[in-house]
C-alpha cells in the first residue's frame, strides 16, 4: 500500500534524512489509513528534483491502479498562486496596475452594496491579499441537491448576485480568505489578454515550466490513465466523484490538475533552480516573485507558526524559519505545496479523499514536514 522511493542525489542530503523521512512517510501512511483515505502522494523536492517520494494507496479503487509520480491529482486553492503570477505577468508588461480600482475593469462591480465607501477604492492588490471585504465563497447557497452545478458555470451567474452581495469590511483594513476576489481576478487576465484564463495559463505557465501533463478541469483523453478518482464519505459510506467535474467559472480559483512530478518543475521555479534561469525569468521576474512573498496581513496562528498573507501566496514563519506556498481542498481532494527559499527544498502533498479526519491529517502533515524535515536542512 505504501511506496517509498529516494533519489540517486540522496546521498548528498543531510545526515539522518532517510531515516526521517520513511518514519514520517510511516507515521502519515498510518494516518490516512486511520482515516479511510484511498490514495496520496508526499514528495520532497530540491531545484526540480524530487529527493524522495511516498506513494500511498490507490487512484482508483474500481481497478485497483496505484498511486505514483504521474497520478494526476486535484489541486483545487494552489492555483491561486498561478492565477496571482499571472496578474503579476501583466503588472511587469504594464498591463495594470496592482493599485488599480477592481471596477476599472469589472464596472459590473459598482452594483456590489458597499456599506464602508465607494467600490473604487477596492483594488487588485486587495483581491491578491484577500482584504478586499468580499464573502468567502463563490457561491452562496445551494450545493445540496446532485442537480445543483459544482460551482458557477458563468461569469453573468455571478453577475447576478451583485445586487445582493456587500463588502463584510472596510477594504485595506484586515485579511479574511475570499474565494470569490480569486475569481476576479482571473477575469481580469480573459480581459485583459482576450484569452481563456485556461489558454493563458497553459501559454505563460504550464508550457514554459514543461508542466506537459497539468491542465484545468476536464481530463485530455491521453492523460485519463493517470487520472486520480476522488472520494468522500456520505452518510458513513464511501462514494467516488468520478475522475473530472468543471470548476466553471471559478477555474482561476481552484481549477488546476497535476501530478507530483509537474508540481515538482513548478517547486523548481519557486525556488529559482539555476539551470532553467533564463527560463525563469522568461516567466516571472525573481524580484516580482519575491514582492509576492512579503507579508501584507497576518492571517493568524498555528500552534507555534505565524500565518501571513501576500500576493495569493501565503506565508508561514517562527524562530527564524520561513516557508511559502498554498493549502487547497476540493471534492474529494487536498493538497499543499510549500517552499523553503532560505533552505532551497520545498515540499508537496496531496490525497484524494475527504473524510471527516482529512482537514487534520492534512495539517498534521504540514507540520511534521516543517518541524521535522526542512530543518535537517541548512540555510543557504
Amino acid at each position: 500500500m505504501t511506496r517509498t522511493t529516494l533519489s540517486p542525489e540522496a546521498g548528498t542530503l543531510p545526515p539522518g534524512f532517510a531515516a526521517a523521512w520513511r518514519q514520517l512517510a510511516g507515521e502519515h501512511a498510518r494516518a490516512l489509513r486511520a482515516a479511510g483515505i484511498v490514495g496520496g502522494g508526499l514528495a520532497l523536492v530540491r531545484g526540480e528534483t524530487i529527493l524522495a517520494a511516498t506513494h500511498y494507496g490507490l487512484a482508483d479503487r474500481a481497478t485497483r491502479r496505484p498511486t505514483d509520480l504521474h497520478t494526476i491529482y486535484h489541486w483545487a486553492s494552489v492555483t491561486k498562486t498561478f492565477t496571482g503570477m499571472a496578474v503579476m505577468q501583466l503588472r511587469d508588461r504594464g498591463r495594470l496596475h496592482l493599485d488599480d480600482p477592481v471596477v476599472r475593469y469589472l464596472p459590473e462591480l459598482r452594483a456590489v452594496h458597499d456599506p464602508f465607501g465607494s467600490l473604487e477604492t477596492v483594488t487588485l492588490r486587495h483581491l491578491m491579499t484577500h482584504s478586499a471585504g468580499f464573502r468567502g465563497p463563490t457561491w452562496p447557497w445551494g450545493g445540496d441537491q446532485p442537480w445543483h452545478p459544482h460551482e458557477p458555470a458563468t461569469w453573468s451567474q455571478l453577475v447576478a448576485m451583485f445586487p445582493y452581495t456587500t463588502l463584510h469590511f472596510a477594504p485595506g483594513t484586515k485579511t479574511s480568505y475570499s474565494n470569490l476576489g480569486i475569481v476576479f481576478l482571473g477575469r481580469i487576465i480573459e480581459i485583459l489578454t482576450g484569452d481563456d484564463y485556461e489558454v493563458y495559463i497553459d501559454k505563460n505557465l504550464l508550457r514554459p515550466l514543461g508542466m506537459y501533463a497539468s491542465y484545468f478541469d476536464h481530463t485530455p483523453y491521453h492523460l485519463l490513465p493517470h487520472r486520480s478518482n476522488n472520494y468522500e464519505y456520505i452518510d458513513g459510506t464511501l462514494r467516488e466523484n468520478g475522475l473530472d467535474f468543471d470548476t466553471g467559472i471559478t477555474v482561476s480559483n481552484g481549477g488546476l490538475n497535476a501530478s507530483l512530478a509537474d508540481m515538482a518543475r513548478y517547486v523548481g521555479f519557486l525556488l529559482g533552480a539555476t539551470a532553467r534561469q533564463d527560463v525563469y525569468e522568461g516567466v516571472l521576474r525573481r524580484s516580482s516573485l519575491e514582492e509576492m512573498w512579503r507579508p501584507h496581513y497576518e492571517h493568524g496562528r498555528f500552534g507555534p507558526y505565524r500565518e501571513s498573507v501576500g500576493l495569493t501566496f501565503f506565508l508561514m514563519e517562527k524562530e527564524g524559519m520561513r516557508v511559502i506556498g498554498h493549502t487547497g481542498d476540493q471534492k474529494g481532494f487536498r493538497a499543499l505545496l510549500y517552499v523553503d527559499p532560505a533552505r532551497q527544498v520545498g515540499v508537496l502533498g496531496t490525497f484524494n479523499t475527504e473524510t471527516p479526519r482529512t482537514k487534520a491529517v492534512l495539517f498534521a502533515l504540514r507540520e511534521a514536514l516543517f518541524d521535522r524535515i526542512l530543518p535537517l536542512f541548512e540555510p543557504g
